[in-house]
């Protein structure tokens, strides 16, 4: 079987090139480096501690780990791959040359062995599920040792994996360790061919989010020259079909706020322009957050169209609502907006996060809703009711603090594989 996996990732190379070049058209991020998916990059991070995060949304949930990687291990090179435009542009922000950031190559053999060879990592930490069966026996040859952190599979997942069990059983063989979030993510892995002796709960890197306090400064100092006294809320991280129900909630608050002011923060920069000729069509007064001196003051929706601000504006707000949740994409990181201390809303399809989903709503923490009608109602009953908002607030908060620690226990386990390195 692995050599038919690999056969066909030969065969669907030209395809998959095809589309990293279409998506360039859009994001000319994806033009820039296609060669380092084949496995060629300009500069090594020999040695190094490397972490693999694919896109925006793993590369955020990393970042505790990656601050705590440098400081553990200052003198040795630390590498973060990823697969993602915007996911590499996060990358490079949060690092600030602190690490050497790269494509990940396609799961190609030859492609495979020149990222290793290349690079020489010392151990590896894959986040969440990414399974890459000629990447990981590469490793296995090599004797890198592998951790999937923040591990976690759907029952869903779990039937399509059972599929490919002798593929799998072969790619888990040897070098890689299970770290889960949950003990049903643990069984879940053992049942896809992970070794039941190297899978263990180890929680969820989320918990751990770090707030900068200047992004919290910013934000603040952002709200009281841009929207002073006005009713905000943030829409984060939003898909098609879910801007059309967040602007109908919008309008709804209007009604009880005429001053509100929504934030609408779209999820994938290549919908920036889609989304902008919406807000147009609709009639809507709104501002450009990448145009110079563009105010939101006088605006009703303040589009932001550019990377990695969506934090500093979940600071400035009074409500967030976090996208990919009215639309069935599995909603996204709903603690983002709680570590800044805001009530947080978010839709009915939460799978990506649905442990922390279950955790905040049964503390009263988080509130869900249905639609873009039920949501604007709920808007309308926060902001007319802090006392409720401050509940949530001090609930989620507790939350959060409980189920810290996830960043310690995974550097416990990368311990001993980087110094048996150290040690040869």
């Amino acid at each position: 079987m692995s050599a038919l996996y690999s056969l066909f990732t030969y065969a669907t190379m030209p395809l998959v090139l095809m589309y990293f070049l279409w998506r360039s058209l859009r994001e000319p991020g994806y033009r820039h480096a296609l060669r380092e998916r084949l496995g060629f990059y300009p500069s090594a991070a020999r040695g190094a501690v490397w972490v693999h995060a694919v896109s925006v949304g793993e590369v955020r949930a990393a970042l505790p780990l990656l601050e705590g990687l440098l400081a553990r291990y200052p003198d040795r090179p630390l590498l973060l791959s990823t697969v993602t435009a915007g996911g590499r542009q996060v990358a490079e922000q949060a690092l600030a040359g602190r690490g050497t950031v790269c494509y990940l190559p396609l799961d190609l053999p030859d492609a495979v062995s020149r990222f290793l060879d290349h690079h020489q990592p010392v151990a590896g930490v894959i986040i969440e599920t990414e399974i890459w069966p000629n990447l990981f026996r590469a490793c296995a040859r090599r004797g890198i040792s592998l951790i999937i952190a923040n591990a976690r599979l759907s029952p869903r997942s779990v039937r399509g994996y059972r599929r490919l069990l002798p593929l799998l059983r072969r790619t888990f063989d040897e070098v890689v360790t299970v770290a889960a979030q949950s003990a049903q993510d643990v069984d879940r892995f053992i049942a896809i061919g992970a070794p039941p002796s190297r899978s263990r709960m180890v929680g969820n890197l989320k918990f751990d989010i770090e707030i900068d306090a200047g992004l919290v400064r910013a934000g603040r100092e952002w709200r009281a020259e841009q929207a002073p006294g006005r009713p905000v809320w943030v829409a984060g991280s939003t898909h098609q079909g879910e801007e059309l129900q967040v602007l109908q909630a919008h309008r709804i608050l209007l009604h009880a706020h005429p001053d509100a002011l929504l934030v609408l923060v779209p999820r994938h920069p290549a919908r920036f322009e889609e989304v902008a000729g919406q807000l147009s069509a609709q009639g809507w007064r709104w501002a450009r957050r990448s145009v110079r001196d563009a105010q939101a003051t006088g605006s009703e929706v303040l589009l932001v169209d550019t990377l990695g601000e969506l934090l500093m504006f979940y600071a400035g707000a009074d409500l967030a609502f976090v996208g990919g949740s009215l639309v069935p994409i599995g909603g996204h990181n709903l603690l983002e907006p709680v570590a800044v201390g805001r009530p947080t809303l978010t839709g009915p399809y939460n799978s990506n996060s649905a442990g922390i989903y279950a955790e905040l709503s049964k503390a009263g923490g988080l509130l869900s809703v249905q639609d873009g009608r039920t949501l604007g109602e709920m808007l309308v009953r926060l902001f007319g009711d802090s006392a409720e908002r401050e509940q949530m607030v001090a609930a989620s908060t507790r939350v959060l603090d409980a189920n810290r620690g996830t960043v310690e226990r995974l550097l416990a386990l990368l311990q001993p594989l980087v110094a048996t390195k150290n040690a040869s």
